[in-house]
């Protein structure tokens, strides 16, 4: 299953562009390896679900 951003809890909204972000705090050689690979799934990514641990323990 691939991930997708519009669920991804690094998703954010800024209001003046109106555009979303991803908020991942990413130095150089990280977005480097990001920009230059050929990841099927974002590395960063992370359930913006906060039930998810719940449902789990049920």
């Amino acid at each position: 299953m691939e991930t997708c951003c519009d669920f991804c809890a690094y998703n954010e909204y800024d209001e003046d562009d109106e555009e979303y972000y991803c908020s991942v705090n990413m130095d150089e050689d990280d977005m480097a390896r990001f920009v230059q690979s050929s990841y099927k799934r974002c590395p960063f990514y992370r359930s913006g679900d906060e039930y998810r641990v719940v449902r789990h323990q049920m």
